[in-house]
């Protein structure tokens, strides 16, 4: 059991990827995703000549949490829920 509480992010039941958060570290990291997502939504997306730069940061940070998801969340692969 200890093995699972250390992985922040825990692996889908089904398909791809990573579920909700299972620490409070994950949620902090998900709460600062959304955060910086919305401080570059404010400070770039009001000036319409920075609208691919907008993009660009918002590659960015989802890459970053990509990342986090992949060092702190249990290991991806593809899963399929047994009936």
């Amino acid at each position: 059991m200890e093995n699972e509480t250390r992985y922040w992010f825990p692996a889908k039941k089904r398909g791809f990827g990573w579920g909700r958060p299972r620490t409070w570290q994950g949620w902090a990291v998900f709460a600062a995703y959304g955060l910086l997502l919305g401080l570059g939504a404010v400070l770039l997306r009001r000036n319409p000549a920075v609208s691919g730069l907008f993009l660009v940061y918002v590659l960015a940070v989802s890459v970053a949490l990509v990342a986090v998801c992949w060092v702190k969340g249990e290991p991806p692969r593809w899963r399929w829920e047994k009936k």
